[in-house]
């Protein structure tokens, strides 16, 4: 069974390489080019994600594909608030990314004690069973090779009850809504990459694996296959992403 890679059909141990080349790729400007293709509208989004986790002192928390730790940083942040009002033992966030550039990125930003680092595939996490309060996965599934094993895997690290939260790209809701988008998409984007990354490819890459993700409703059943109880979405813009979350039961 081939692997998708933006509109292409690769062969499955070939997509590990090229996500990781487009990453490497990107990596250095990532932060300002989600600035930049979204208007800073990604920030909203990453907001609503960690105010619907609610990170709480002690917690465990999964930032899987967190790449340059821009949702680990808000995760901490809100942890500590409400160790500050509560007490409590400090919160654990760790970050994994297949990409070691990415990694690198997040690291020389610096960060708050709370985040630990490393590098691990979303389909095979260096974690042991049931070992976290929460895992969130954002702008990253899309990437990987098997995207129903990386639910099945988040599942897995996850105790009794434990929140899964992935923030992601989708279909929008209206037809005139998606004309929009697609024109955005296919025209904006890639040409904003070649002039502040020097580098059109990746961005053109981006684009095309979000027009192959499932929709909502099929990435919903997906969730529910591994495992996850109580599943649903919320649209964002319209449905230009989505937050999809699930309970491990």
């Amino acid at each position: 069974m081939a692997a998708t890679f933006g509109f292409r059909d690769v062969d499955p141990s070939e997509k590990p390489r090229l996500v990781r080349g487009v990453f490497d790729s990107v990596a250095s400007r990532y932060d300002l080019m989600n600035d930049l293709m979204s208007a800073g509208v990604h920030r909203l989004w990453k907001d609503a994600v960690a105010a619907r986790l609610n990170p709480q002192p002690g917690e465990t928390i999964i930032d899987c594909a967190g790449g340059t730790g821009d949702m680990a940083r808000r995760f901490a942040k809100m942890a500590r608030r409400a160790q500050e009002r509560r007490g409590g033992p400090d919160a654990k966030v760790f970050v994994l990314d297949y990409n070691a550039e990415m990694i690198a990125a997040g690291r020389a930003k610096g960060a708050p004690p709370e985040i630990a680092w490393g590098v691990g595939d979303a389909q095979a996490l260096p974690l042991p069973d049931a070992c976290a309060d929460a895992y969130v996965i954002s702008f990253g599934i899309r990437n990987v090779t098997d995207v129903q094993a990386a639910l099945v895997e988040a599942r897995r690290v996850l105790k009794p009850g434990g929140r899964f939260l992935c923030l992601e790209f989708s279909r929008p809701a209206t037809e005139a809504l998606q004309k929009a988008y697609d024109a955005y998409s296919f025209k904006v984007i890639p040409a904003i990459g070649e002039a502040v990354a020097k580098d059109r490819a990746s961005y053109q890459y981006l684009v095309e694996s979000i027009r192959r993700f499932p929709d909502q409703k099929t990435f919903l059943a997906m969730i529910q296959k591994a495992g996850f109880g109580r599943a649903g979405y919320t649209n964002f813009t319209g449905g230009v992403a989505a937050l999809h979350h699930g309970w491990a039961v």
